[in-house]
């Protein structure tokens, strides 16, 4: 049985090896690169007002990803926000990108999701994704989610449900004029979590 100095021992021994330090404060990350990268559209059916979508070529430009379907009252509750994001910073560098990923059968039928997105007034892409395959490559558990994507291709931050909507827009500013300040060299980021 091991020895109460060995379990300390050994318990230091992971400490350093894991590059903490006794008594100093949790560095924050000096760059961005600690966020995932976000995985590519997978598995799209259809794509609604316009043709099919990459990160790839969406690269140099925010993105926000937002995962809803058209019966699920908290993500039309959210779609007010996400068409004026749209509206007001499509000119500014921001590409919202909808990917409908249905709950209940009935949501998978083209005609249905295509009758919705024109009921609602959204103009941004649409993808859907009826067999889960973004939501799976996104880990995603939630109707409805954002995904902010910065320039790099990274999701650096993430909102599950209604609300915060002026923390989401603060996060969409900051990342557009992060964009315009590393032009000048000198932008930092920092990755944000929301959750419910």
């Amino acid at each position: 049985m091991p020895t109460f100095k060995s379990v300390i021992a050994l318990l230091a021994a992971c400490l350093l090896a894991s590059g903490y330090s006794l008594g100093a404060a949790a560095a924050k990350p000096a760059h961005r690169s600690l966020a995932p990268i976000a995985p590519e559209f997978r598995g799209i059916d259809h794509w609604l007002n316009g043709p099919p979508q990459t990160l790839e070529h969406l690269r140099d430009k925010v993105v926000l990803v937002e995962f809803w379907t058209y019966s699920c009252i908290n993500c039309i509750r959210v779609l007010p926000y996400v068409k004026e994001w749209h509206e007001k910073y499509r000119d500014k560098g921001l590409v919202v990108i909808g990917v409908h990923t249905p709950e209940y059968g009935y949501e998978k039928n083209l005609g249905n999701l295509q009758t919705a997105v024109k009921r609602f007034g959204i103009t941004y892409p649409v993808a859907q994704d009826n067999g889960y395959r973004t939501w799976d490559a996104y880990g995603n558990q939630y109707w409805p989610a954002l995904y902010l994507i910065d320039r790099e291709g990274r999701i650096v931050y993430r909102h599950f449900g209604e609300g915060n909507y002026a923390d989401t827009e603060a996060q969409i500013q900051r990342l557009l004029a992060a964009g315009r300040s590393e032009a000048r060299g000198d932008a930092t980021a920092t990755i944000q979590a929301n959750t419910p």
